[in-house]
């Protein structure tokens, strides 16, 4: 309990700074430069790479603007990556030629990178200001599912004249294509398979500290509820509360070591090998990048019951669901191929929740434990070594499902 205690005045205090319209610069320490080899963003990343990317945009059935990067390839068959909860698709670059973007566009696939919205390339809306209208941020990972990601696949179908995309998804990126197969049985059929890197849907088993502040997050909501204080954007890319995070991460001489230690590694699993400390310096100017707090909320729901929609409490259940309760998703309905890639080290996306994933999806195409012992949740989108221990069984997919002309 006092564990409980502890994590929960934590994470008030830090929402409490992410929420201030204070001075940023009286509050925040100097921040170092970001060194040269992190560069600012996907479309500097890819040059770096020798990449030429495009840059589409993609407006979804309920007003949001999502940015959906495309690197053409010699094949025109469409892979397309989704990425985890405050993420953007700058990480599927940031190993550069060890990178599983930059590797399989290499190879000459045609290969796609979503940005889910309210991140920081997908912060936009046709009249909602994300800066002003707290009700642009009344969204979790359900409407990503149910309308971002059937946006993104119908303009990546359209553009390439193809039948079916291949997806590639690590965390929640995953966690959306649950719901788009349940919710839009439709798309199914579009999903040539979805590879779920660290698959999440369950959460039962998460370990500790993440299950702790997925367990306090409700009470934080209440308290501030009770206080008439509305919590909108988490993690924003620009926030107060992500810069702080960069400065500690990024503090001459001790923060690399700092930020693993007590961040980093706690929260996904310890890999010293495949995170060291000087690569802090470049990610953590990439994550986090933004998302919204009812995300967050939606999250931590997933520790106490079954993989349902978003609950809003007895009474605001009833006028949204006609149901005092949130409708479960039905998984037999999600029938598109999957192929779920775990590790035995992943503190968030946990062997026992997998397992009772992979009971309740109908078409589980290849079940795979990571080889390596100490494969964690970061490791599987920027491990030093992923072409030796992740790429082949990502590679043995892809020459299954993909018939490339």
């Amino acid at each position: 309990m006092v564990v409980i205690q502890n994590f929960y005045l934590y994470l008030t205090a830090l929402v409490t700074i992410s929420q201030s319209r204070v001075n940023n610069a009286q509050l925040l320490p100097p921040l170092n430069p970001p060194p040269e080899n992190t560069n600012s963003d996907f479309i500097s990343l890819a040059n770096r790479y020798g990449f030429q990317p495009l840059q589409h945009e993609v407006t979804t059935d309920d007003g949001y603007i999502l940015t959906l990067f495309h690197i053409p390839g010699r094949s025109k068959y469409p892979v397309l990556f989704t990425h985890g909860l405050a993420d953007a698709a700058d990480l599927w670059l940031l190993r550069g030629e060890n990178s599983l973007g930059v590797t399989l566009a290499n190879e000459g696939y045609d290969v796609w990178f979503a940005n889910s919205r309210g991140n920081r390339y997908s912060r936009r809306h046709v009249s909602l200001d994300p800066d002003n209208n707290a009700t642009y941020w009344n969204f979790s990972f359900h409407e990503m599912g149910y309308y971002d990601l059937p946006a993104i696949i119908d303009r990546i179908l359209n553009e390439t004249q193809k039948p079916s995309v291949t997806a590639i998804g690590h965390s929640r990126g995953n966690l959306m294509f649950y719901i788009l197969g349940a919710t839009r049985p439709e798309y199914n059929s579009k999903v040539n398979v979805m590879i779920s890197l660290e698959p999440i849907c369950h959460l039962t088993n998460t370990k500790p500290p993440v299950m702790t502040i997925l367990q306090a997050v409700p009470f934080i909501d209440q308290l501030f509820n009770s206080l008439n204080i509305t919590i909108t954007e988490f993690l924003g890319y620009n926030s107060t509360m992500t810069r702080l995070v960069r400065a500690y991460c990024t503090y001459p001489n001790i923060g690399n070591e700092l930020c693993l230690n007590t961040i980093i590694f706690p929260l996904f699993g310890f890999d010293e090998k495949e995170l060291e400390p000087s690569f802090v310096n470049v990610f953590i100017y990439h994550f986090p990048a933004g998302t919204s707090w009812m995300e967050v909320l939606h999250l931590s729901q997933l520790t106490r019951k079954d993989f349902s929609q978003f609950d809003y409490g007895t009474a605001q259940n009833v006028l949204v669901y006609n149901s005092s309760v949130p409708p479960a998703y039905n998984l037999t309905l999600a029938t598109m191929p999957f192929a779920l890639l775990a590790g035995r080290n992943d503190r968030l996306s946990t062997l026992p929740d997998v397992g009772v994933l992979r009971k309740q999806l109908p078409n589980v195409v290849d079940y795979t434990v990571n080889r390596r012992a100490l494969f964690n949740h970061a490791d599987a989108v920027l491990g030093r070594h992923m072409p030796d221990y992740l790429f082949p069984d990502i590679r043995r997919v892809l020459k299954r499902y993909n018939k490339r002309p």
